[in-house]
């Protein structure tokens, strides 16, 4: 999504690759208990939060978000814990409960988006912007350097997405 939106990229799979200059990190959507303990065995983890902690923005989707929250319903994990919300794992249901839909997102208008497994934003903190919204609860949020969604929009074709995000790294530069 971010290279189709003009935007060089790179994985991170080992502590080597955090030695290359980046202006943001994504953390996509997957399993988050899978992403957790790799990042932590492949002695990511604590990098990447100091990283996190010092202002590196971060795009963040479905486990991303998981991966960011303070909170999680019913779970005592925490990851990252940078991003005052508190999520509840496949809020909208299991795989077969996976839809898409289409709503706002700022200014932008019918924006697709694809909830797979999609964990539920429950609650945010004062200062944590609401983005997008589903049936009335927050699917979409910005909290300082922090931006995430509870969907996939690197599973559509629309790139408005994207391009705000990279935008809002250009008007920060």
């Amino acid at each position: 999504m971010f290279r189709s939106a003009g935007a060089e990229t790179f994985e991170i799979r080992q502590l080597a690759d955090l030695k290359r200059p980046m202006d943001a990190l994504v953390l996509p959507g997957g399993e988050s208990t899978v992403q957790g303990k790799l990042l932590r065995e492949l002695g990511l983890f604590a990098p990447l939060r100091a990283k996190i902690l010092a202002g590196l923005p971060v795009f963040a989707t479905c486990a991303g978000l998981i991966l960011l929250a303070e909170r999680l319903v019913d779970d005592p994990t925490v990851w990252f814990g940078v991003l005052p919300v508190t999520v509840r794992r496949n809020a909208y249901g299991r795989q077969l409960g996976s839809f898409a839909c289409r709503g706002p997102i700022g200014p932008d208008d019918n924006v697709p988006q694809a909830f797979i497994r999609a964990p539920g934003i429950e609650d945010v903190g004062p200062e944590v912007e609401i983005l997008s919204t589903y049936n009335g609860r927050p699917t979409g949020v910005r909290y300082k350097n922090l931006t995430a969604f509870a969907w996939h929009p690197e599973l559509t074709t629309d790139l408005r997405v994207a391009r705000r995000f990279l935008d809002g790294l250009r008007a920060a530069d």
